[in-house]
């Protein structure tokens, strides 16, 4: 019941905030890596407008069937990140909980961010 008080609130310090808008800043930071990436290895003369431009021309498929997800892969995914976070933060305490999620949230943002990019990739070819 605990869990899904502190679930639903807002943040309450600006620091809070500011690390929301760190996970969301370093996932789109990562789809733009991986799109830039994939574009190098391509051979497109401009990788990083490539990049900028990877979501403008895709026509993004339903989510609907998947309940907002457009793979199974997403789904898991993102249910076995949030898992891993309410158990390294219910188990650990003090600084090793500090510790392991500044390691865990960003790696599983990436993860997450390259399961989108390869899903908006599949849709995009399967469309061409």
């Amino acid at each position: 019941m605990v869990l899904m008080t502190l679930a639903r609130s807002l943040p309450d310090s600006p620091a809070e905030w500011w690390i929301f808008l760190g996970t969301l800043v370093l996932y789109v930071l990562s789809r733009w890596f991986f799109a830039w990436q994939q574009a190098r290895r391509e051979g497109d003369s401009h990788p990083v407008r490539a990049a900028f431009a990877e979501e403008d021309d895709a026509e993004v498929p339903s989510a609907a069937t998947g309940g907002g997800f457009r793979s199974y892969r997403q789904f898991f995914g993102f249910l076995v990140g949030t898992i891993a976070v309410v158990v390294v933060a219910s188990v650990t305490e003090g600084r090793i909980r500090v510790v392991l999620l500044w390691g865990i949230i960003p790696m599983l943002t990436i993860a997450l961010s390259y399961l989108d990019f390869r899903q908006a990739r599949k849709a995009r070819h399967s469309a061409a």
